[in-house]
């Protein structure tokens, strides 16, 4: 059965500070009650609310501010993660958040692994963009890059692209067969040219002859 909640701060997907909404039991439980977002909505808890509802404001406003001063300055981050790949660029194991906040502190950026937003780990070599909520409402992209080695991750760090072993085989046999292509209708093209000047020359001699009735 729904547990009827009032929101203490914006929650995505689910409503805005000073919201009464339905939520599941379990997180409710699990989630929005032990991080203080929310509060059952009891009688009681609702005219709290309302009596502190200009000091909550005034606290998530000062926490936006400090948030958008710290997304200010991770707007070029870059994490590099080195980890082991296959030729297919798949790697040997995968790349969660926690990682993604290990990688971050040692860059002397600290954010929690609550904050990082991944659907699923990372399991394949690249540039990932990630989201990192510093606050309910302000959201920012760091660059991912999960690579073999340091230089590797400075290659992408310069956009560029890792291509697969199969996927650089099929390149390069296609860039042979159009240089193939196109050597044989260069080639063509010259025997063509060739075929036209030689039956110019015999059309021009058989025009000089003299006829033999007329010698």
């Amino acid at each position: 059965m729904p547990m009827n909640v009032i929101l203490l701060e914006r929650v995505p997907k689910l409503g805005q500070m000073g919201d009464v909404v339905k939520v599941k039991p379990g997180f409710a439980r699990n989630f929005l009650l032990p991080q203080k977002k929310a509060l059952r909505a009891t009688k009681d808890n609702i005219t709290y609310f309302e009596s502190q509802r200009k000091v909550l404001e005034a606290q998530n406003l000062e926490r936006r501010q400090e948030a958008e001063a710290v997304g200010a300055k991770m707007n070029d981050l870059k994490v590099t993660i080195v980890r082991q790949a296959s030729e297919a660029l798949q790697l040997y194991g995968s790349v969660t958040s926690r990682d993604i906040a290990e990688g971050a502190a040692a860059q002397g950026v600290k954010i929690e692994r609550s904050q990082v937003e991944l659907d699923k780990p990372i399991k394949a070599l690249g540039e990932h963009r990630i989201k990192i909520h510093l606050h309910p409402e302000v959201v920012v992209e760091i660059s991912v890059l999960v690579a073999r080695s340091a230089e590797e991750a400075e290659f992408l760090a310069k956009g560029g692209r890792l291509v697969a072993e199969t996927e650089r085989a099929a390149m390069e046999a296609a860039e042979a067969a159009q240089r193939a292509a196109e050597q044989a209708a260069a080639l063509f093209e010259a025997k063509s040219a060739e075929t036209a000047e030689g039956e110019g020359e015999t059309a021009e001699a058989a025009g000089e002859e003299t006829p033999a009735d007329q010698k």
